[in-house]
């Protein structure tokens, strides 16, 4: 079974809503830097300034959170599957499978997102009219409506893996008819959002001689790591789409062994295949058995552990019907929706006949 990503904290719309572990380090660090502004703003509080900055993080929350639920609820609409929506370090993320996707379909997904923000910024500045003097609810007003203008511009830029660069991908797949080329080409102007975020923040101060803050060089190179990893597995999915899509799922396809979930190591003939796939009970695919892992387990311990104990669990959606004739670029949409690195093949009766992992994808099989 799939690892949760975090705590579950709800479900909207029969979708499973978590908060994910690392969000608690988020919050941690937003406090902290939070923290000693709200004490020079409103001097005074004392150790209340972080009870302020927690309440500005919950608010933060609720923002991602609604973000992500526009992209879930529009990709429900759409007749995409959604699986799950999590709140964590780089703010969160929206899993669905994109099947039967088109241009326009994909770019209502993305760009509800950054209208939800836009919304409310809108609320958090109506509230600052409403609000009178200058206290903890006009500073928090404040922040919400700055934060949510700040996400809703910024994620419209056009670079993956910003909710911008699904438009561009979209945009440059509806003129193109190829949207393996819409993603190298959004892939490609995320990076160079990179170096123009870094050139806009480090170099006027550097030019002018002043001393550039470690808390904006810390930020850049955070938010720069973050978009630079996001842009470069965009532009590999798309080169390996570019190719995958000249070549069948029978050129690349491995054959794997089949085991149950209860046979003994021992009772497995392992160097007859070089990936083997375990099934459950009913037949159907559990896990995947790479026999190199095999080497952790002690030779005496073989005739007691099975094969479920050697198996490594993949997420939903990894196995699906699929012919050899079917052209491989389809076993890349199938990676983008689960989010596994391993696809098993089934025919149609249900059984494993092939296995394709991303290592496979960059050329054809020796």
């Amino acid at each position: 079974m799939e690892r949760a990503p975090g705590w579950q904290v709800g479900t909207l719309s029969g979708i499973p809503i978590y908060l994910g572990r690392s969000w608690v380090l988020v919050a941690v660090l937003m406090i902290a830097l939070f923290g000693p502004t709200v004490d020079r703003t409103l001097p005074g509080l004392g150790a209340w300034s972080y009870a302020v900055a927690l309440a500005f993080v919950l608010l933060l929350l609720v923002s991602v959170l609604v973000h992500e639920a526009a992209h879930a609820l529009v990709a429900q609409g759409v007749g995409f599957g959604v699986s799950r929506i999590v709140a964590d370090f780089w703010g969160g993320h929206t899993a669905h499978d994109g099947a039967g996707g088109t241009p326009a379909r994909s770019a209502a997904v993305a760009v509800v997102g950054p209208l939800a923000n836009g919304l409310l910024a809108l609320l958090g500045w109506w509230a600052m009219g409403v609000l009178d003097g200058t206290g903890v609810p006009l500073l928090l007003a404040y922040a919400f409506t700055w934060a949510n203008s700040f996400v809703a511009v910024f994620n419209l830029v056009p670079g993956l893996p910003l909710d911008g660069g699904y438009l561009l991908e979209a945009l440059v797949w509806g003129v193109t008819g190829n949207r393996h080329l819409g993603t190298m080409v959004a892939g490609w102007s995320g990076r160079l959002v990179v170096v123009l975020v870094a050139v806009v923040l480090l170099l006027p101060p550097l030019l002018a001689g002043d001393q550039v803050p470690w808390t904006r060089v810390a930020w850049v190179a955070l938010i720069g790591l973050f978009l630079w990893q996001g842009a470069s597995q965009a532009t590999r999915m798309g080169r390996q789409g570019m190719r995958a899509s000249r070549r069948t799922v029978a050129d690349t396809a491995h054959r794997p062994g089949l085991v149950g979930v209860d046979a003994p190591l021992h009772t497995v003939p392992w160097a007859e295949h070089p990936v083997w796939v375990v099934l459950d009970a009913d037949g159907r695919p559990d896990g995947l058995v790479d026999p190199p892992a095999l080497r952790q387990v002690p030779r005496e311990a073989w005739t007691t552990t099975p094969a479920a104990a050697v198996a490594v669990r993949l997420p939903d959606g990894w196995a699906v019907p699929m012919s050899p004739q079917a052209r491989l670029d389809q076993v890349i949409e199938v990676m983008r929706r689960s989010g596994s690195g391993v696809v098993a093949l089934l025919d149609e009766h249900g059984r494993p006949w092939g296995v394709v992992s991303t290592h496979d994808l960059t050329g054809s099989r020796s």
